[in-house]
């Protein structure tokens, strides 16, 4: 599997405005967040998952507000 961002990453990168471009995309079982880093999108993971799947788009925005994320991009 492609390598992702761990939160606590996610979060540093956010703080230092070192990743411009996040994007939430529909994945099998709910919604998944993906960062552009370089020129590939990596997923967002959770420490226990190795891709963190969010029910709802309402929960990928509410963690997006709590983490800093100013815009996001959707994909259907």
């Amino acid at each position: 599997m492609k390598k992702a961002i761990q939160q606590d990453t996610l979060e540093a990168l956010v703080s230092d405005a070192a990743l411009r471009e996040v994007r939430a995309a529909r994945i099998d079982g709910g919604w998944s967040l993906q960062g552009r880093i370089g020129l590939g999108w990596r997923p967002v993971r959770s420490r226990r998952e190795p891709v963190r799947i969010w029910a709802s788009l309402t929960a990928v925005g509410k963690f997006c507000d709590k983490v800093g994320i100013r815009t996001l991009t959707v994909e259907l």
